[in-house]
């Protein structure tokens, strides 16, 4: 399997909220970065960090969250994803959708890095009062 269709996927693991299958394509240790300005944004470690950390914290602060993939851009061992992230707030009532770029670094299978890029001020825009 080549590193796009690892990337793919991870993005059909997590549309099915197939966390089993999200944590399987990640290496052990990997290096998750969410973007400066995105609600709580932090760094992760480890596959059940990113679990807990982002898709856990994602479906108990927002209604139908979603990042929808649009290209996959190979370059290499790096896979560059454009797409559209869209959501309800749970606490406000707001939907959103901003355009994101995530960059993945896969290795010998696995993904063990994610640089996340998004319109912070669009999600904060619907986020919380």
């Amino acid at each position: 399997m080549g590193n796009v269709e690892t990337v793919q996927r991870f993005y059909s693991g997590a549309a099915a909220g197939d966390m089993d299958e999200v944590r399987s394509i990640m290496a052990a240790r990997v290096t998750w970065q969410q973007t400066p300005g995105w609600p709580d944004a932090s760094t992760f470690g480890t596959p059940d960090e990113v679990i807990d950390g982002v898709f856990a914290k994602l479906g108990s602060e927002w209604d139908g969250f979603k990042g929808v993939p649009e290209e996959f851009i190979d370059a290499g061992d790096k896979i560059i994803v454009l797409g559209t992230y869209s959501g309800t707030s749970k606490a406000t009532g707001r939907s959103f959708e901003a355009p994101f770029a995530h960059v993945f670094t896969v290795q010998d299978g696995a993904v063990t890095a994610l640089r996340q890029f998004a319109d912070t001020a669009l999600v904060h825009a619907a986020w919380k009062d």
